[in-house]
């Protein structure tokens, strides 16, 4: 994912900004919200991980596919807080995190509860 940069074009030349860059600010973003327990882990992540490649926040992917920069994010949820206005908030700050630090404002961000995180 590292090679992947969403670029403008400027009068005076380009600015490229990182798919890795955007990925940790939206893990960023996500932890701020109340009613989120954790980032999930992805099998991929941990597969990669294990045999040594680097790996980005877990639980979140981002991608640029015509002009809209594509957020998945995987998150559990605290017991006790209702999921669909977690998730919600979850994507209302993704979204405007990332129009606030790339400038672009076609953003998708598709939210995946995966589970429910118990107080121990």
């Amino acid at each position: 994912m590292g090679d992947n940069y969403i670029s403008c074009k400027e009068k005076n030349g380009s600015i490229n900004i990182s798919e890795d860059v955007i990925s940790t600010m939206v893990h960023t973003a996500i932890t701020e919200i109340d009613g989120v327990a954790a980032i999930s882990n992805t099998a991929g992540g941990e597969l990669a991980e294990l045999i040594g490649l680097k790996t980005l926040p877990k639980g979140v992917k981002v991608q640029i596919v015509d002009d809209t920069i594509k957020v998945d994010a995987i998150i559990l949820v605290r017991y006790g807080c209702n999921i669909v206005n977690v998730a919600r908030e979850v994507q209302n700050s993704v979204t405007e995190a990332v129009q606030a630090i790339t400038g672009i404002d076609r953003a998708e961000v598709n939210v995946h509860v995966s589970g429910v995180a118990f107080e121990k």
